[in-house]
């Protein structure tokens, strides 16, 4: 497996606030956006749209929760998104008897000289593949999303780092519920994308069904860049350009949930800025300094719909998370171009 060159991305500068992407840096991501998303391709047929999105995820620096029926592909495009980014990539297969210590690692008695030491965990990676994380009990889920959140494991009172960048792929079945943990609310909110993958069109599956094809086969997936450039991306994109105008349709947005009588609970200001960091990217990656209104419509629903709580009455009446924010994007004007 070998990792395409690719220009360095320049580190950012001592103290004070970095410059915005240039040009440049803007046509690289696209370019380098685009061989990752061909790259995953190969393994993950027919499903650009859902590639691009976790894509996104993984240059904001963020988590991916894929939900979706078994059979669908959700641990080969973890498994794919993986190898693609390079690094180092550990897999949890997440059971009931699953201890915390079994993700964070925990400490160790060595006879040969008598001395405690920290044993890592599997969430010591790059890329962690947490598959079936509804399986596991909530004291291990838990274990999880506090490092999804803290980026640090805390063992005896001792905090060690785990690497950037550090990114959680995780999949869980929404269908089967026997033996599984539901993820509350507030534990759903550490991912910063939430998807699914459906089923492909018949063309794909029917390429996917022919004999030789090279579906699923994650071994052929080239990584197409490093850890290092991967941070060095998350950190520079955070400065794209946010006109104020869309600043401000992000917050009616949000404030629009709220004020739903069919939401309980509507989208945090923490939902809010992670939209506002998946636009910057991408945008980037669609080759623009600059965000527009359409790019809010395109990523409200994967980055917002699993944080918000509808009332009783709505879900007995067959309303969704996902319709509910339709309702709101079509509400709400977005700015016009003379407002930018």
């Amino acid at each position: 497996m070998t990792t395409t060159a690719s220009r360095p991305v320049p580190p950012e500068p001592p103290g004070g606030p970095a410059a915005p992407p240039t040009e440049r840096d803007i046509a690289d991501f696209r370019e380098l956006h685009r061989r990752a998303g061909d790259a995953i391709e190969g393994a993950v047929h027919g499903k650009r749209a859902i590639i691009d999105l976790v894509l996104v995820a993984t240059f904001t620096g963020g988590h991916v929760l894929l939900e979706d029926v078994p059979g669908t592909g959700k641990t080969t495009l973890a498994r794919a998104t993986a190898q693609a980014m390079g690094g180092t990539v550990r897999r949890i297969q997440f059971t009931p008897d699953l201890l915390p210590g079994d993700v964070t690692g925990t400490t160790v008695f060595d006879p040969r000289d008598g001395a405690v030491r920290f044993r890592p965990g599997p969430v010591f990676a790059n890329v962690v593949l947490a598959d079936e994380i509804n399986r596991a009990a909530a004291k291990t889920q838990s274990a999880l999303l506090e490092v999804m959140e803290e980026r640090t494991v805390t063992v005896d009172g001792q905090g060690h780092r785990v690497p950037e960048p550090f990114v959680v792929i995780a999949t869980q079945n929404p269908i089967d519920l026997d033996g599984t943990y539901r993820l509350p609310e507030a534990q759903l909110d550490r991912f910063l994308i939430r998807t699914a993958l459906g089923y492909p069109d018949v063309e794909h599956e029917i390429d996917v069904l022919r004999p030789g094809s090279h579906a699923g086969e994650i071994a052929d997936v080239a990584a197409v860049t490093s850890p290092d450039e991967v941070a060095g991306r998350i950190q520079r994109l955070r400065h794209l350009h946010v006109a104020d105008p869309l600043l401000r349709y992000v917050r009616e947005v949000g404030d629009a949930t709220r004020k739903e009588p069919r939401v309980r609970l509507g989208a945090s200001t923490r939902g809010l800025r992670a939209l506002v960091r998946c636009l910057q990217v991408y945008a980037a990656a669609q080759g623009r300094h600059y965000v527009i209104p359409n790019d809010v419509q395109r990523l409200a629903r994967p980055v917002l719909a699993h944080r918000i709580v509808l009332t009783r009455e709505a879900i007995l009446a067959g309303h969704t998370p996902e319709s509910v924010l339709d309702d709101v994007l079509d509400t709400v004007e977005p700015p016009q171009p003379d407002q930018g």
